[in-house]
């Protein structure tokens, strides 16, 4: 079945463009002219991932993200005619998946969309486990569930898929630039700053004490690795 993906952009254009290139690489597309239409579409179609713009009138796209995320952890590529690190730093810490620059190449999108679902739909191997347990913390691949002291915790699948990587490898450092390329894949154009802010959003989602923390550590001058 072909994925479903929803267009959000004030600007019709831009709407027939990606549902052009989209519908040319196999996927359904829906459309949403505004950001409270699309937190509407969501509920009512249930699409696989968002194309969401952020200057938009009413709520604006990080308004958009917010309210969404309160219901559903489905990705999210941010659409921009802004290059500001700030605005990715903002989107990344608000549970964006990806960051998109208008102008954009319509071909470059449809791979970013392919890239970001092929991380959410991949299966762990079959020579791993689905779920791994440390002490109070279980973290279930197949339901993409996190407890901890029973105690479920909400993740966006990309700290979902930073997590699972970590913790399925405990103890092997990992580099910013391998987590760079094992989570956001060669396709994407980010800093180490991106993984700062993601390593930064799953200790205080998981630590007692975020500045002291039991899983997540820093090596110093290399980059991080999950403790069992």
């Amino acid at each position: 079945m072909a994925h479903k993906i929803l267009t959000v952009d004030d600007d019709p254009k831009v709407l027939k463009v990606l549902e052009h290139s989209l519908k040319r690489e196999g996927f359904n597309v829906i459309q949403a002219e505004s950001g409270l239409d699309a937190l509407t579409r969501v509920k009512e179609a249930n699409p696989d991932l968002v194309l969401l713009d952020l200057m938009m009138p009413e709520i604006d796209g990080f308004e958009t993200l917010r309210k969404l995320r309160e219901f559903s952890n489905i990705p999210v590529i941010i659409l921009t005619a802004r290059d500001e690190e700030v605005d990715k730093v903002v989107g990344f810490r608000m549970g964006a998946d990806d960051y998109q620059v208008k102008p954009f190449s319509p071909v470059e999108v449809a791979l970013r969309v392919k890239a970001v679902l092929k991380r959410v739909g991949d299966n762990p191997s079959k020579d791993k486990k689905n779920s791994l347990t440390f002490d109070q913390l279980v973290i279930n691949y197949d339901k993409r569930m996190v407890k901890n002291s029973d105690t479920q915790i909400e993740m966006t699948p990309k700290e979902f898929e930073l997590l699972w990587l970590m913790a399925s490898h405990p103890n092997q450092v990992f580099t910013k630039g391998q987590l760079l390329d094992r989570i956001w894949d060669i396709a994407y154009e980010g800093d180490d700053n991106t993984v700062n802010v993601h390593i930064r959003r799953l200790r205080e989602r998981l630590e007692e004490n975020p500045s002291e923390p039991k899983y997540i550590k820093t090596v110093w001058g290399t980059g991080y690795k999950f403790c069992d």
